[in-house]
């Protein structure tokens, strides 16, 4: 099955079928009906990328309720370390942190489901990142954690003299005092 299920609700891990030859390789990063097969009805309505260097750490953001978005990440170039935090109320993972290396080479994606914090940090020497989103970003709706929230302890793999971080990064609250209206409901 292309699809792991992960001990968070939700949260779960895409590895593509990869047809190889002496040509290279070819995959369907994504397919509609292989996801509705899977009891997976999303519509995507935003494509996002971004590249970053060594030591980039982009997040943990979020949007609100009802502007939350799921989102289907994955690498085009590089390696990163991706890290989501369950917000949803009620959920049994609240406030816990999954981690996964997604890259070029092993081609996983992680399908993160709305009320999830999501970030990643740069542990090749360049990344370039992909992600689909269900919902348009609305800049009144956007919240953030803080990276280096001691509660959430999240190794992100880069030593501390080499981390960059965005200023509006660097000013986001702890889980425990961010806004948060997300409620899990099963």
């Amino acid at each position: 099955m292309p699809f792991d299920k992960t001990d968070f609700p939700g949260l779960q891990v895409f590895t593509p079928a990869i047809f190889e030859d002496e040509r290279g390789y070819f995959f369907e990063s994504y397919n509609q009906g292989l996801f509705s097969n899977e009891g997976i009805e999303i519509n995507f309505v935003q494509d996002n990328q971004a590249s970053s260097s060594f030591g980039v750490i982009r997040g943990l953001h979020y949007q609100l309720a009802p502007h939350a978005q799921t989102k289907l990440i994955r690498v085009l170039s590089g390696n990163i370390l991706d890290a989501v935090v369950d917000m949803r109320k009620n959920s049994p993972t609240y406030g816990k942190v999954y981690t996964i290396e997604l890259s070029a080479q092993n081609k996983k994606q992680l399908l993160v489901p709305k009320g999830f914090a999501h970030g990643y940090s740069v542990i090749s020497k360049t990344a370039e990142v992909f992600y689909k989103c269900d919902v348009f970003y609305h800049k009144e709706s956007e919240g953030g954690i803080a990276w280096n929230a001691p509660s959430l302890n999240i190794n992100w793999r880069i030593p501390a003299d080499s981390i960059i971080v965005s200023e509006k990064d660097s000013h986001h609250p702890s889980l425990e005092n961010c806004r948060n209206n997300f409620v899990f409901s099963s």
